[in-house]
C-alpha cells in the first residue's frame, strides 16, 4: 500500500511534468490543480510543503532560463577552485563528507560473491528508495515504484551476494540527506563497484554544490579527459548511488536539464526543490 508522502510526491511530479511539458504556455494554477485533481487551494498548499515555494517559484528554478543564470555564475577559476575545495558559496552544504572507496578486484569481478549486503527501504522527498550496504558502506541507492522491482535491481548489480533485509547504522546516516538541514549528518562511506574512470567521475561528482549546476563537458575537464564528454555522460549515467552522488546536478551546456537514470521529471523536481532549501 503507497504511503501518503509517496502519493504526495506522484502528484507533484505529475504537476511538473505538466509543466515541463507546456512551460511556453504557462498554465495557471488552477489548470495545474485540475491535472492532479486538486483544488488549486489544496494544491497549493501541498507544493508548498513540499518543495517550500510556490509552483510559480518553482517553475522558475527549473527553467532553461535559470540553468542557464547558474551556469553562467562560475568562472572557469571560480569553479575549479570550488571543485578542489569543496566549498558551495553562499550554501554551507556540501557533499565532502561522503568518500568513496572502490572494491577489490576480486569483488569487482565475482559479482559481490563474498559480499553480505544489507538492504530497506524509505521514503525520500521523491518517491521510494532502496538502499543497501556493506560493512564498508552505501554500496547502492535507488529511487524505484515498488519494493519488489528494487530489490531486483540491486541482486543485478551483485548478484553472487549474501542479501538480508535490515536497517543498520550506515543507511539510516545516509538517509538523513534527504532532510533540510546536513548539519547533523556524519561522515558517508560508499563501497562502490566501478572502473577506475567511473570512480574518478563519480568523485567529481561529489564535489558540485547543493543548489550548483555543470555541465557533462566541465566534468570532463575536470577528469582530465576534455574531448571524453560522452564517456563521462555514460559514467555518469551508470551512477549506482542516487541523490548521494549528484548525477541529477550534471545538465546539457544549453540549460536543457538532459536525462536521468531515475527519470527526467524526478530529475527536474530534485533541481528545483534543491534550489529552494539553498535560497
Amino acid at each position: 500500500m503507497e504511503s501518503q508522502e509517496h502519493i504526495n510526491y506522484n502528484r507533484i511530479a505529475k504537476a511538473i511534468a505538466h509543466i515541463n511539458a507546456n512551460f511556453k504556455e504557462q498554465p495557471s494554477l488552477d489548470e495545474i490543480a485540475e491535472k492532479v485533481h486538486l483544488s488549486p487551494y489544496h494544491f497549493q498548499r501541498m507544493f508548498k510543503e513540499w518543495a517550500g515555494i510556490s509552483p510559480k517559484k518553482f517553475l522558475q528554478y527549473t527553467s532553461v532560463q535559470h540553468a542557464k543564470k547558474i551556469l553562467g555564475e562560475h568562472s572557469t577559476t571560480l569553479f575549479d577552485a570550488a571543485m578542489e575545495t569543496g566549498l558551495s558559496g553562499t550554501s554551507r552544504l556540501h557533499d565532502l563528507f561522503i568518500s568513496i572507496e572502490g572494491m577489490t578486484p576480486g569483488e569487482f569481478k565475482n559479482d559481490g560473491e563474498n559480499l553480505n549486503i544489507n538492504y530497506s527501504y524509505a521514503q525520500s522527498p521523491f518517491g521510494l528508495v532502496v538502499i543497501a550496504s556493506t560493512t564498508k558502506g552505501i554500496c547502492h541507492i535507488s529511487f524505484t515504484e515498488d519494493e519488489e522491482k528494487g530489490l531486483y535491481e540491486l541482486k543485478t548489480q551483485f548478484p553472487k551476494a549474501t542479501y538480508h533485509q535490515r536497517v543498520d547504522q550506515m543507511q539510516a546516516n545516509a538517509l538523513m540527506v534527504f532532510g533540510k538541514d546536513w548539519g547533523q549528518i556524519s561522515n558517508i562511506k560508499l563501497h562502490l563497484k566501478g572502473t577506475d574512470f567511473q570512480l574518478k567521475v563519480w568523485e567529481s561528482l561529489l564535489k558540485i554544490p547543493k543548489g550548483n549546476l555543470s555541465t557533462y563537458g566541465k566534468i570532463a575537464k575536470l577528469v582530465d579527459r576534455p574531448k571524453a564528454s560522452r564517456a563521462v555522460g555514460t559514467a555518469i549515467g551508470s551512477n549506482p548511488i542516487a541523490y548521494l552522488i549528484p548525477c541529477h546536478r550534471v545538465i546539457q551546456s544549453s540549460g536543457g536539464f538532459g536525462g536521468y537514470r531515475w527519470d527526467s521529471t524526478r530529475k527536474t523536481a530534485i533541481i528545483g526543490w534543491e534550489a529552494a532549501q539553498v535560497e
